[in-house]
């Protein structure tokens, strides 16, 4: 009977499992879909979803200024552009125009110009009202989106409702990973790969080869490269470690009692866009608010220090961290030129990192991601890992503003000069912002932590 409601189901869904392979054909390895209301059309722009979690789905280029304007006022919004080609019978047509609009003010995200420039675009589809319209994507790991839309008689369009209701929803989309892989959850598939990969207790440092094959490897940084061999994942040169849609991070523990990471994770390392130390450059920067190196080193200034919102001047350097533009009430960013600053005592902007910077640097991060506890022995290194995995979805960059305004997310710097006094010093940089692991869960709209044993 079983093995009857399995045929049954693949015949059903047959359309759209061909129409995946077609996709993954030009490339795309990641499939999402959406059906679409009424007024997502060319007029009105096609809804992405409240807040900014769609730019952790659909990949896009910089965050910029939409300088354009509608009734004499300038439109308080930006942009991002997407290589996004749609696909038919014959092929790849590219929509050179289309395009990512970021509307702070609700905040929401919605696509247009998906059509404008397009040589085979489907005009009649994407300009009308009809229900029931379905909204295939197909993301490459390149970085180039892949559009399918199909009417609501469309036999796509009944193959994607007969699998619809096993489907898990990501934002605003229903992620197609389940029935790309024959109907294997990917959750639980990784669940699974991670419980044997906990079983095998101890495991010889490697990183997966360029062939897929994995190698030896002696450096004390391995854990993440160990895990990754042993998931099956190779490098790609183009996005994070990848298992099945998931994100994977390891990360180093004290023991498998407490689960106590050794380290914050480190969540973006983007040098300052900003103020002084943009303005006039990085020594000028370290000679004005650095600090003689505390061990004694000859003609040497530091710049090191946790910055925070919640702390006041640092007393070292005397510059706080705060954020401005953003109304931590409402948690919206209420002015697209703010960012995050250090000021100093005069309220002279330090450095500063602007809103679409950060918005660009967290789109990187995957919407699924799953936080691994490892152990390391050596020699030679090896590496266990733990039963408790932390799986986190739906990450949003104003959920990272709002750690940052809360103060759980915090600005850590390393950039020193060295041999500041002579006419060659050699500055070396590290800005990074990082949350203590405990303090991870609130830059996901869900996490777990789930026992593999």
């Amino acid at each position: 009977m079983q093995k009857n409601s399995a045929l049954k189901a693949n015949v059903l869904t047959a359309p759209l499992t061909r129409l995946l392979d077609q996709m993954a054909a030009h490339g795309a390895a990641r499939f999402y879909v959406k059906r679409l209301a009424p007024n997502d059309n060319s007029k009105n722009q096609v809804y992405l979803g409240g807040g900014f979690g769609a730019l952790n789905i659909i990949p896009h280029g910089p965050v910029e200024s939409d300088d354009s304007s509608r009734a004499g006022s300038v439109r308080d919004r930006a942009k991002a552009m997407v290589r996004f080609f749609w696909l038919d019978d014959d092929g790849l047509s590219p929509a050179p125009d289309a395009q990512l609009i970021l509307y702070p003010k609700y905040p929401e995200v919605r696509m247009s110009g998906f059509l404008r420039g397009a040589e085979r675009a489907p005009n009649v589809l994407m300009k009308s009202r009809d229900e029931g319209r379905v909204l295939f994507f197909g993301i490459c790991p390149d970085g180039r989106v892949l559009g399918h839309v199909v009417a609501s008689d469309d036999p796509i369009a009944r193959a994607f409702d007969a699998a619809a209701p096993g489907l898990d929803a990501t934002g605003i989309f229903l992620d197609l990973e389940k029935l790309r892989h024959g109907g294997t959850d990917p959750k639980e598939a990784l669940l699974a790969a991670l419980r044997r990969i906990h079983a095998k207790g101890w495991i010889a440092s490697q990183k997966m080869g360029r062939a897929g094959v994995p190698e030896p490897y002696s450096a004390r940084n391995g854990g993440g490269y160990t895990l990754e061999a042993e998931l099956g994942i190779s490098p790609n040169g183009y996005a994070d470690p990848d298992f099945m849609g998931w994100e994977v991070k390891q990360y180093g523990v004290s023991d498998f009692t407490s689960y106590r990471a050794k380290s914050p994770v480190t969540l973006m390392t983007p040098e300052p866009t900003g103020g002084l130390y943009r303005d006039e450059g990085v020594a000028a920067f370290l000679h004005r608010y650095g600090y003689a190196d505390k061990s004694g080193k000859v003609d040497r200034i530091n710049f090191g220090g946790i910055y925070a919102a919640s702390r006041d001047f640092h007393p070292e350097t005397g510059l706080m961290l705060r954020l401005a533009g953003y109304d931590a009430a409402t948690g919206k960013i209420i002015d697209l030129d703010g960012g995050i600053v250090l000021l100093d005592q005069e309220d002279n902007v330090a450095a500063s990192w602007g809103f679409r910077g950060i918005i660009s640097h967290w789109n990187r991060k995957h919407a699924k991601a799953v936080y691994v506890p490892s152990l390391m022995q050596f020699p030679p290194p090896e590496y266990s890992y733990g039963a408790a995995v932390q799986l986190c979805e739906g990450t949003d960059v104003l959920l990272f503003l709002a750690a940052v305004s809360a103060g759980s997310v915090y600005y850590d710097p390393g950039i020193k000069i060295e041999d500041a006094g002579t006419a060659r010093p050699v500055i070396k940089r590290r800005s990074q912002f990082r949350v203590r692991h405990d303090g991870l869960s609130a830059l996901y709209r869900g996490s777990e932590i789930v026992l593999i044993k």
